[in-house]
């Protein structure tokens, strides 16, 4: 096993991209500002994120008085070959699936010793 922590680069499953889609699409009067704080992203980088995506046609937005009310376009596919065939649609469901143990049943949080004794 390498122990070298020094060459190791940081990786994610998910990119910002994939977090910013899947949050608007829970809540899509979502402000920006909670989107970033919530993926741990600059104001900034929200908003060039919702560029992209709107610019690729994956999301939409409209004024809501002073808010901005976001819209996924759920039947746009995926931009990666790897991906040919695949909508946002099927990725979003995806990310909203409960997680699963390997025995196929939700996970569900340790129950703590003093909530189980009571």
């Amino acid at each position: 096993m390498d122990t070298n922590t020094g060459s190791h680069r940081p990786w994610t499953f998910l990119t910002n991209h994939a977090r910013v889609l899947s949050l608007i699409a829970r809540d899509p009067g979502i402000r920006l500002r909670d989107v970033a704080a919530a993926c741990q992203l600059t104001e900034r980088a929200v908003q060039t994120i919702v560029a992209d995506l709107e610019a690729d046609g994956y999301l939409t937005h409209s004024r809501e008085g002073r808010r901005n009310r976001y819209q996924v376009t759920p039947h746009t596919q995926l931009r990666h070959p790897a991906e040919a065939g695949r909508t946002v649609a099927a990725l979003l469901q995806l990310l909203d699936e409960e997680p699963a143990t390997t025995n196929g049943e939700p996970d569900q949080p340790p129950e703590h010793p003093a909530e189980r004794d009571s």
